[in-house]
């Protein structure tokens, strides 16, 4: 009987990247999130001109997504079946006050559109999306805090309904003052190849863990 499995997780936090629990990249130089995210982008071999045009809450999303996702393997799973869930608590206020300063001033009017772009949290959602081709049920919700059985649960219903084989979970926040990043990778698993069970306690724990 195929069980629903977490597979891998990534935070990013405090100028730290950790993989499945382990340090993999650390930048103490730069003292900016922005100048971090480069950095890390950089250090990872990432390929997509793109990231350098994203807000930062999106850089964020997408390096710990990129890291969740490579080496990968997707066992045949198709583009449509692949989802993602994510939540935070800033929704993107950071993003939205950048754009509301391009406004206030009349005599100097010029709302950016690339700005302005990025004032819908699920744009990140988008950005992974885009990247990776994935084309399955996605959402994204705004809680105090990561409401950590509410994701799992909405993950673990769309496997239920057979509307995904695998989704990418998880908590991307940004204030004006501190970020962090927690995805995992979630998919179907029987009992030749065990995955730790996805349950809200494990996202909780895991997340916890730094």
């Amino acid at each position: 009987m195929k069980q629903v499995g977490i597979k891998r997780y990534c935070h990013v936090k405090n100028n730290k990247v950790y993989l499945d629990g382990a340090l993999i990249f650390e930048d103490v130089q730069n003292d900016t999130m922005k100048s971090f995210l480069k950095s890390a982008y950089r250090n990872f071999k990432i390929k997509y001109p793109k990231f350098f045009k994203m807000d930062e809450i999106s850089k964020l999303g997408f390096l710990a997504a990129e890291v969740v996702l490579q080496n990968i393997q997707k066992n045949n799973i198709r583009e449509s079946e692949i989802g993602i869930v994510l939540a935070n608590s800033q929704s993107t206020l950071v993003t939205d006050k950048v754009h509301q300063e391009s406004i206030n001033d009349l005599n100097n009017y010029y709302p950016s559109p690339s700005v302005f772009v990025y004032t819908l949290p699920n744009i990140m959602i988008g950005e992974i999306s885009i990247k990776h081709k994935f084309r399955g049920e996605n959402a994204f919700y705004i809680f105090e805090h990561f409401n950590t059985e509410f994701v799992s649960d909405f993950i673990d219903m769309l496997f239920t309904d057979g509307k995904v084989k695998a989704c990418l979970g998880g908590w991307i926040d940004q204030s004006e003052k501190d970020y962090e990043a927690f995805v995992y990778w979630v998919e179907h698993y029987d009992n030749k190849v065990f995955c730790p069970e996805h349950t809200g306690a494990l996202v909780r724990k895991l997340y916890e863990k730094f």
